[in-house]
């Protein structure tokens, strides 16, 4: 997919295109918001990483302005959950001449995410795996990353505060989302999932102690049993997540730093996204 195809769909819809390619972490979200207020459209093309950065800098502008997403990562949760196109030239159709969608965001301290923040097993995966065998395996390849962790699972005491009550456990995984697929697999989060009913969907997994109760979860996970006390599943607005010591977390596939405490919340329609008619 060369540029100029890009172009040409968008000078053709009427607009007149400037173009900025990233220099460095953080170039994204610098530049849309210092510019997003001059423009009536903005599309940004690249990986998780790329929207979630271009998404922080259109929060920060305080602009309603749409955003289009050409998706060109290995795995892609949010584009799947909109029903982007994974064709480029299509995804760039969408963008000129797509519906306009309000969309939760996240809040995770002073930070965003645009889908899933998490902690725990396999989150460092995303950015400790080497581009070029995301490039070529996608998803896979943050399993095959991952299956090397199973045999030294972390495990976490917390107290977490939300909307519905509070729970205070050790937990080995937990992730806050607004996606229809979790790493490529859909139905981690649950069925009924909305991306603007202004509330997370949140999956905690507890350590497990033994053998039995490890593949209890993964069960679970796998769809061969419906449901365990071993993992907590609800939906909430905000939350309030207190650990016994620091704890890496990952936002949208990025590394979120370690956090001792941290309040996450969502924020209700704050993102105007440009989506497939049927995606609405």
């Amino acid at each position: 997919m060369q540029l100029s195809d890009v172009l040409e769909i968008m000078i053709r819809a009427g607009y007149e295109v400037s173009v900025h390619p990233t220099q460095a972490v953080g170039d994204a979200a610098n530049v849309v918001a210092e510019r997003a207020a001059d423009y009536d459209l903005i599309v940004c093309c690249g990986g998780d990483g790329t929207l979630d950065e271009t998404v922080a800098g259109l929060i920060q502008s305080g602009c309603e302005v749409p955003l289009g997403y050409i998706p060109a990562g290995s795995t892609n949760d949010f584009a799947a959950s909109l029903k982007l196109p994974r064709n480029m030239k299509k995804a760039a159709e969408v963008a000129v001449s797509g519906t306009d969608f309000k969309c939760d965001v996240g809040r995770f301290g002073d930070k965003n995410f645009v889908y899933i923040a998490a902690f725990g097993l396999f989150t460092d995966v995303s950015y400790q795996t080497k581009q070029e065998l995301k490039n070529v395996l996608g998803h896979v390849a943050y399993l095959l990353e991952g299956a090397k962790r199973l045999g030294s699972h972390p495990s976490y005491h917390m107290r977490i505060e939300y909307s519905g009550g509070v729970i205070e456990d050790d937990f080995m995984y937990g992730m806050v989302t607004n996606s229809l697929s979790v790493g490529g697999f859909k139905g981690m989060t649950g069925d009924d999932v909305a991306l603007n009913d202004g509330l997370f969907e949140v999956m905690l997994i507890r350590t497990p102690h033994n053998a039995v109760e490890l593949n209890e979860i993964i069960a679970v996970l796998t769809k061969l049993r419906p449901e365990s006390d071993l993992i907590y599943t609800f939906k909430t607005d905000e939350m309030h997540i207190l650990p016994d010591q620091a704890i890496p977390w990952t936002l949208d596939g990025e590394y979120g730093g370690d956090q001792t405490q941290i309040r996450l919340g969502c924020m209700h329609g704050a993102l105007t996204l440009r989506v497939p008619e049927e995606a609405e």
